[in-house]
C-alpha cells in the first residue's frame, strides 16, 4: 500500500454568531448560534463515468472501507479578516 495525502482548503462567508470551538480532544470544530457544532471533512465521491454526476454512496459497506483507509485527519478553521 502506499500514501495518499489530501489536503482541503475552504474559504468561506459564514455569519457572524459562528464561532470556534475545542472539543475534548482538542479538536476545532465550529459552533453554530442553534446549539449545534458542525464538523467539515472528506466524504467520497463516486462516479461511474468522470464526465457523468458524482454521488455520495448509499452503501455503508463501501464508505466504512474507505474510511478505514484513513490513517488521520486533520482540519484547521481560522477567521480571516480583511
Amino acid at each position: 500500500m502506499k500514501k495518499l495525502n489530501v489536503t482541503i482548503q475552504l474559504e468561506m462567508t459564514v455569519p457572524d454568531d459562528w464561532e470556534l470551538a475545542d472539543t475534548s480532544e482538542g479538536t476545532p470544530v465550529i459552533k453554530l448560534p442553534d446549539g449545534k457544532f458542525m464538523d467539515i471533512a472528506i466524504e467520497p465521491l463516486f462516479a461511474t463515468d468522470p464526465e457523468d454526476l458524482w454521488a455520495s454512496t448509499e452503501d455503508e459497506d463501501v464508505l466504512d472501507d474507505i474510511l478505514d483507509m484513513v490513517d488521520s485527519e486533520a482540519v484547521t478553521y481560522e477567521f480571516v479578516t480583511h
